[in-house]
């Protein structure tokens, strides 16, 4: 399937529409760094640094508590669960989430956020197409970067991680949230594209039978991308519109 083809285009927001990744990348390096030094030396866990490929390996794309599940389980931390009413300041999985949203979210407020010019081209194509468009983002802030960036009113079907809960919808990399985002805007599947940064998006995508899965290196590799299922990889969306994927 090409691009001109499809009959909807369903969005993840950070790091695809907005450079919201780069302020959540932020945030959890600041979240993890904190717990790794507040280890003692005789813990026994892995207290190296953290750093930007601990991101892409265990926390980009995913929802947020697996997210801390899966960094502190690669260090050898063991933490209990907690619940999502846990405090920032609880010494729980949820608690160390919720710690870091708050922690984006002052950043968020205090910087802003501009959308991705070259995403704001791609909108304006599909607009004029009649392309049908929606956003998928694991994160609970989405509608909050939204509004931020100017794009709220874009996007009547939007499915965050505040949806996927209510609606008992796996993460990604599982399809569900998109596949749930094509059922609201009533295209199949298979006539649908993805469009995704993270690793675990894209598989999300060829995971679900999508017609055409593309992904945008913003970092994690286009070889990364192109091995979990990406048909197209561009750096920048408007290269959709030059001609100019690969």
């Amino acid at each position: 399937m090409e691009w001109v083809d499809v009959d909807a285009v369903l969005f993840d927001l950070d790091g695809v529409l907005t450079p919201t990744a780069e302020v959540h990348m932020r945030a959890w390096k600041e979240l993890f760094t904190s717990v790794l030094e507040s280890l003692p030396d005789d813990s026994g866990a892995d207290r190296s640094p953290y750093t930007d490929q601990d991101y892409f390996r265990h926390v980009d794309g995913r929802p947020r508590y697996e997210g801390v599940e899966a960094f502190l389980r690669s260090r050898g931390i063991d933490l209990p669960h907690g619940t999502p009413d846990d405090p920032p300041e609880a010494q729980t999985v949820c608690g160390l989430g919720n710690r870091k949203n708050v922690v984006f979210n002052e950043l968020l407020d205090a910087e802003g956020i501009e959308a991705y010019p070259g995403s704001v081209r791609v909108l304006d194509d599909l607009a004029g197409r009649g392309t049908e468009v929606a956003v998928v983002t694991s994160s609970r802030n989405g509608p909050h970067v939204l509004r931020t960036s100017g794009l709220a009113d874009r996007f009547e079907v939007v499915v965050d991680g505040g949806v996927a809960a209510e609606k008992g919808l796996r993460g990604k990399p599982e399809p569900d949230t998109y596949a749930y985002a094509a059922e609201l805007l009533g295209v199949p599947v298979e006539r649908c594209a993805v469009v995704e940064d993270a690793e675990s998006g894209v598989r999300a995508g060829a995971a679900g039978g999508f017609g055409l899965v593309v992904g945008v290196d913003r970092g994690v590799g286009a070889d990364v991308l192109r091995e979990a299922g990406a048909d197209v990889v561009v750096t920048d969306l408007a290269e959709l519109l030059d001609g100019q994927t690969g």
